[in-house]
């Protein structure tokens, strides 16, 4: 099982505020916003923004996220060097982590399979 292309791109910011209006006046619209300076924007049915702030001592990153649509079912192949297998996250999802020749690291999110 493939990649299905980008599904978000994760960023993290000194001001949740100021970031999400400057998206906003890009044409995101805001889908959520969290109790702790984060939210998720999406501008039509492309990939959504989820922006999170962090203390100022930090620099922030960004971070791509490629979409798998069953993370049961996906086997890397042997040219991609999984950093971190899929795990659950506190946002619902299955987040992997895997590293390119370049060593940039890369994220692969799928859905978090409901328990019986």
């Amino acid at each position: 099982m493939a990649t299905e292309g980008i599904e978000a791109v994760f960023l993290e910011t000194h001001n949740w505020g100021r970031a999400a209006k400057f998206f906003q006046a890009l044409g995101y619209d805001l889908e959520f916003a969290t109790d702790h300076n984060s939210g998720q924007l999406r501008n039509g049915d492309g990939p959504y923004v989820f922006i999170a702030e962090i203390p100022e001592d930090r620099e922030p990153q960004t971070q791509i996220v490629l979409k798998v649509p069953d993370a049961d079912a996906f086997r890397a192949d042997p040219a991609v060097e999984v950093v971190t297998p899929f795990e659950d996250t506190h946002f619902g999802t299955r987040l992997m982590t895997v590293r390119d020749p370049d060593g940039r690291l890369w994220s692969l999110q799928a859905p978090r399979k409901e328990q019986p």
